[in-house]
């Protein structure tokens, strides 16, 4: 193991009980060991993922996290006897691992519960709202500390929770709490007085308005979060370890708006002055850890960082805080173990947090051991597959149900919590399959063909592995995307795949009767009845180092369009976004923490967005659009760049036999369809 991470791998306590080491696994929705969002039972998927992670040197593991009520179905977690028996006879198999095991325990989500519009047909029409209440009550789910709008929808509001329902509750919370104990687990986290979930908007002013002993004073704001673990102590015991998710700073400017890195704003939440007071009381209420980020729904770019957010954006004012209690302090968000390990031996930090990176490597930890850093799959911290929420204007959250279903699967890794569908399989006659197209997609496929015990060869036009995804990760805060194309680069090295460079392939049927993987991409979406199109710099052109000048229209405000936006405002320049719809970044896929950061940033920096607004013509100083009004707008510009889309660019197959199409080239999709795809298409040969 390399020096500067040995403070990782340090012991330490949580009151009595020791960790090995001071990585943690924060919880994530879907990996739980009772089932998310359905029934709940003793889930094997969870508890393999759960054990995987153990398993490759992970100290404290925390499965994702179990509402004491379930939203679905209406079932509090102490009532189901069998998956405690379940968890029981498993938990010595993990302790194998020497990892210990923590369950996280929600009150829930309040305001912040993910409206779908299917929900709030539901909500709005009386009847249905009573026939649907047994399986899914909205007014009680969404029930927070006061009265107050959802973060999705505008449809769906919230109402104040009874003292009755809090000491509810607190009950569950004690009850759930020892039925765990008894099963052998080591701990609880209490989830949260974090990103603004029920417990949290007990806490924070600009939600919580009560006049009763849950409202006003911090300690009659906090009083919820002490109560629960004062009811779980009374039951465990003092030694029984408890640990509380914490935002330390909410980062928020009030309902639906958050603040962004270095944005001055004034705090509705609460601020360091409030936390620091508030860890002390927390601590003296039994909490025995604070598992630390910031933000909340509102601010949700601080709790699921994206790409465009700093390293470690958590990490000073965590390490803050800590000086304001005695007991244990994990940070988390985009942590970056060198960094961890510096502030954990400088005794900044009691221990680190990392989520999605075990998503992208379930054995990312064993090879930081084995200084097998290149081998480590990087999150590019996308969201598309894990937590892909989506939310813009009109719209709540614009999510497939089974996406809804099944959270915590990973873009990068078709495997992860899909192990039942995407797993390898030795083939039982091997081929020679041939590839054309060397992109993300053409090299999956490879990977995988290889893996199974195929012989695949990549045909690529260019002399380099890679095909759109090197422009797609040439901005300068996507390092993490450029770690990816690396790393598909090596396993193609690694798995001795044969690839042929400069070679564009006119016809499949020079292969014979070999399958044939056709994965050759997508074309841009022709702009050609635009007057001046040939004006115009295609985003790729852009991307691959085409120089614009000072003043840039980006036509096209998607999620590429947005991101060139952005990344010119950062090189100096002065960009603007011309947008047919009606809100910047409408699609399908992007998680509501990568949009609204995008969102918000424009809004702060003054960049210029024209919504509902179509490019009429292209001309040498400027772009002339038309507004819904029908207005005539001059745009004065230096450069147009056209993001508006792409279309499939097939190789035609011919009616040959055994061709299949992955990638773009099948339908334009993100990083996840062309992964998954990839990796089934190669399953099937």
């Amino acid at each position: 193991m390399k020096k500067e991470y040995e403070a990782l791998f340090t012991p330490w306590k949580i009151g009595s009980l020791e960790i090995k080491n001071r990585i943690v696994l924060t919880s994530m929705g879907g990996t739980d060991l009772f089932g998310w969002m359905e029934r709940n039972h003793f889930d094997k998927a969870g508890a393999q993922f759960i054990y995987d992670v153990a398993r490759n040197n992970a100290g404290l593991v925390l499965p994702g996290c179990q509402p004491v009520y379930n939203p679905m179905g209406g079932e509090w977690l102490y009532k189901n006897q069998k998956m405690y028996q379940d968890l029981k006879a498993w938990m010595p198999e993990f302790h194998k691992t020497g990892a210990k095991l923590f369950i996280q325990l929600t009150a829930g989500f309040g305001r912040s519960f993910t409206i779908s519009q299917m929900m709030e047909t539901l909500y709005r029409n009386k009847i249905l709202r009573a026939v649907s209440k047994p399986f899914m009550d909205l007014d009680k789910i969404t029930a927070s500390a006061s009265p107050s709008p959802n973060r999705w929808s505008d449809h769906v509001p919230s109402r104040a929770m009874t003292k009755e329902e809090i000491h509810e509750f607190v009950d569950a919370f004690a009850k759930t709490a020892k039925l765990l104990q008894d099963a052998g687990v080591d701990g609880v986290e209490i989830h949260a007085v974090h990103e603004g979930y029920l417990l949290d908007q007990f806490t924070l002013k600009y939600v919580n308005h009560r006049t009763d002993e849950y409202g006003g004073s911090l300690e009659n704001r906090y009083r919820f979060a002490a109560e629960i673990v004062q009811a779980i102590k009374a039951v465990c015991g003092k030694d029984f370890p408890v640990s509380l998710r914490y935002s330390v700073v909410s980062k928020t400017k009030g309902f639906r708006r958050g603040a962004l890195p270095g944005e001055p704003y004034e705090e509705a939440g609460r601020d360091m002055e409030e936390s620091e007071k508030a860890v002390k009381f927390l601590q003296e209420a039994g909490y025995d850890m604070l598992n630390c980020d910031n933000g909340t729904y509102d601010a949700w770019y601080w709790a699921h960082p994206p790409v465009y957010m700093p390293e470690n954006c958590n990490l000073e004012d965590v390490e803050h805080i800590r000086g304001f209690c005695d007991i244990p302090v994990v940070c988390a968000g985009r942590m970056d173990p060198r960094v961890a390990a510096k502030a954990i031996e400088e005794g900044k930090l009691d221990g680190a947090g990392f989520a999605r990176q075990f998503l992208a490597d379930q054995e990312w930890v064993t090879k930081l051991m084995e200084e097998r850093e290149e081998d480590i799959r990087p999150c590019i911290l996308c969201h598309n597959g894990c937590f892909n929420m989506c939310h813009y204007k009109g719209v709540p959250n614009d999510q497939d149900l089974s996406d809804s279903l099944h959270l915590a699967r990973c873009a990068v890794n078709a495997e992860t919590m899909q192990r039942e569908k995407h797993f390898i399989e030795p083939c039982t006659e091997p081929m020679t399959v041939h590839i054309v197209g060397g992109g993300i997609g053409g090299m999956e496929a490879a990977r995988v063909l290889r893996l199974r015990g195929h012989k695949p060869i990549i045909y690529e036009k260019s002399d380099v592995l890679g095909g759109t995804f090197i422009p797609a990760s040439a901005e300068s805060y996507k390092g993490k995307l450029r770690d990816l194309l690396e790393w598909y680069r090596r396993e193609i090295r690694k798995l001795d795949i044969e690839v042929n460079f400069n070679y564009e392939v006119r016809s499949v049927l020079e292969f014979g009767n070999d399958p044939v993987i056709i994965a050759t991409g997508a074309v841009p979406r022709p702009m050609r009845f635009i007057p001046g199109f040939e004006k115009m710099t295609e985003a790729c052109e852009y991307l691959r180092g085409k120089e614009v000048g000072e003043t840039v229209a980006v036509i096209g405000g998607g999620l590429t369009g947005c991101e060139i936006a952005y990344e010119l405002y950062l090189q100096g320049k002065k960009p603007f976004i011309v947008e047919m719809l009606d809100d910047l970044v409408k699609q399908k896929g992007v998680c509501l923490a990568n949009s609204s950061y995008l969102r918000e940033y424009f809004a702060w920096k003054k960049v210029p967005v024209y919504l509902e607004t179509k490019l009429k013509e292209v001309r040498d100083n400027a772009v002339v659009c038309v507004n819904k009004d029908g207005e005539e707008l001059v745009i004065p510009c230096d450069s147009v760049i056209c993001s508006t889309g792409y279309l499939p660019a097939p190789l035609a197959s011919a009616g040959k036999k055994n061709t299949y199409l992955v990638g773009d080239c099948n339908a334009v999709g993100n990083l996840r369809s062309v992964i998954w795809k990839a990796y089934e298409t190669a399953m099937e040969i």
